[in-house]
């Protein structure tokens, strides 16, 4: 059973802010990414179990909204939360905020479902029972 939503805290890193003291703004999608990985192995699916299967999710759309900043070492929490969005592809909701409840960034990644070779695919069916 695939978890509800995965909750992912993280800490600024001083690599990830810029000369105004804020995240870069291309971190929000570094930080989908920890938090789908994360739900996908609270789903019983490691990303890279995944990859040894053959089955791949290469990135097709990303939206984000930025609501406020995050400075170094201010501590983070991503809400991951994932679906079926048609027949052979994902998409993952992320809300990244701090601690306190401050909203940072929110958006989602889509993905579509390919095989090894790059083409699209319906689910397997150990991906079916991992969503269902």
């Amino acid at each position: 059973m695939p978890p509800e939503k995965s909750t992912t805290k993280l800490r600024v890193r001083y690599s990830e802010t810029d000369q105004m003291g804020t995240f870069y703004n291309s971190r929000a999608l570094e930080w989908f990414e920890v938090g789908r990985t994360d739900w996908l192995r609270q789903a019983g699916i490691p990303y890279a179990e995944m990859e040894q299967r053959g089955t791949l999710l290469p990135l097709v759309e990303a939206h984000v909204e930025y609501h406020g900043r995050a400075r170094y070492d201010d501590q983070l929490e991503l809400v991951t939360t994932a679906a079926m969005a048609g027949k052979a592809s994902m998409r993952f909701d992320v809300a990244i905020t701090h601690v306190s409840g401050d909203r940072v960034a929110s958006g989602y990644t889509l993905h579509a479902i390919v095989n090894a070779e790059g083409k699209p695919i319906r689910p397997p069916q150990w991906l079916n029972d991992a969503m269902a």
